[in-house]
């Protein structure tokens, strides 16, 4: 039994790479060193990091470690966090995703109630009338031009239909597009963040006065009720301004990114492995295996940062000292080889254990919006995929350039040919 009283922090800890170069090469890296590996964070920031499975599974349910930065993270708490850190957004937010014990559960109440199975399942047409509307115009593109299809259908669809959902209107939705997508990037000045920042919030404070004149029957209105007392139920469980704001940039947030990482994804992989690709139009897998795989070897995110032990907590031969920050790799998990074996590396739509990844979270924090993007991919790529049946990466052996980012994993462009004799 290790003595956790005399356990010191590591003096060799890995120092992640803001830009992102090469992450699951890092996180193999980590995982080399063992379940749970010391990390040096932007701005010599310390944290631990879990590439295991078995290893997230038990921290995410374990009432030790919190997502609270403001109760629990004492490097947060005395100012030793620099200004414009890359993070710092993820970290000060005040909605459900950093909210600990009760708070947490008042504050996913609020949310609940709109990704429902019922009503995340009426959006299917909605959906689907979305996706072939932007087929079309993709259609209209000259057969040998090069379409970036990250930029033209697998962030142009999720911003949508997230944003029709929502009730964002459209003057407003590429603002927040550009806002939202500097925040999971790693690697970025410090003026950058801090400007960013001020912009996205004040982008979100003028959405919000616009809908509060001009109420209507969606979820930003339901918000602003409950800030504002009017949701009729009384309970005293209302969101503060801060909460309200936060808890709408949460939503749109988590609605995009983590979709369209997911279309590129699965477009990318498919033309890449056009086997796997033959298995699916021979019925042999479904574009549900397609998208469990996907979430398995590639989840949208590398990393989800941060949590904190809350207690020093004993775990995998090490102690994560109270108040230490921890972070979480979601493609560790997908990759973990006592999971998925000497293969993990591999796409194969047809792997046994392909639904045993931690794509969307685990535990409390299991994210809300995990159907619709589930929804989302399976109508979009069976769509797309019958559309334009011959189409094909630019430079099938190019190997495409990740976003600055150890936390998104997406490209940042997609060059396809949509026809086959381009």
């Amino acid at each position: 039994m290790m003595n956790i009283a005399s356990a010191v922090r590591p003096t060799d800890p890995v120092r992640l790479d803001a830009n992102g170069r090469d992450p699951h090469e890092e996180i193999a890296r980590l995982r080399a060193r063992g379940p749970i590996a010391p990390v040096m964070l932007p701005g010599g920031i310390f944290a631990w990091s879990v590439t295991s499975q078995w290893a997230i599974r038990q921290l995410l349910t374990d009432r030790r470690v919190s997502k609270d930065a403001e109760q629990h993270w004492p490097a947060w708490i005395n100012g030793d966090v620099p200004a414009g850190w890359p993070l710092s957004l993820w970290v000060s937010v005040r909605s459900m995703i950093t909210a600990y014990g009760d708070e947490h559960r008042r504050l996913r109440k609020l949310v609940t109630k709109a990704f429902t199975a019922r009503n995340i399942s009426t959006l299917a047409p909605t959906i689907t009338a979305i996706t072939h509307s932007l087929l079309d115009r993709l259609a209209e593109v000259p057969p040998g031009t090069v379409v970036d299809l990250r930029e033209q259908f697998a962030a142009a669809l999720p911003v949508q239909v997230i944003c029709d959902f929502l009730g964002i209107p459209e003057e407003s939705r590429e603002r927040l597009q550009e806002r939202i997508g500097l925040t999971f990037l790693t690697a970025v000045p410090a003026h950058t963040v801090e400007s960013n920042v001020r912009e996205l919030y004040a982008a979100l404070d003028e959405l919000i006065e616009t809908r509060r004149a001009t109420p209507q029957d969606d979820l930003i209105t339901h918000l602003i009720a409950a800030r504002d007392g009017q949701d009729g139920e009384g309970d005293g469980d209302g969101l503060t301004r801060q909460e309200l704001v936060d808890t709408l940039l949460l939503v749109i947030s988590a609605g995009y990114e983590t979709t369209v990482n997911l279309l590129d994804h699965a477009v990318h992989s498919l033309l890449r492995h056009p086997g796997q690709l033959a298995l699916v139009h021979a019925g042999v897998a479904t574009w549900d295996d397609v998208v469990d795989e996907i979430l398995r070897c590639e989840p949208s995110g590398f990393h989800v940062p941060l949590r904190y032990a809350v207690e020093d907590i004993e775990i995998a031969d090490v102690v994560i000292a109270k108040g230490d920050a921890i972070l979480i790799s979601l493609a560790g998990a997908g990759r973990d080889p006592e999971v998925h074996g000497d293969d993990a590396d591999v796409f194969d739509v047809t792997r046994e254990k392909r639904r045993e990844h931690l794509a969307f979270g685990f535990g409390v924090h299991y994210c809300l919006g995990a159907p619709l993007a589930r929804l989302d991919a399976v109508i979009a790529l069976e769509a797309l995929f019958r559309r334009f049946p011959g189409m094909r990466l630019e430079d099938p052996s190019d190997r495409l350039e990740l976003l600055p980012s150890f936390i998104s994993n997406g490209h940042r462009r997609l060059p396809v040919l949509l026809h086959a004799d381009s």
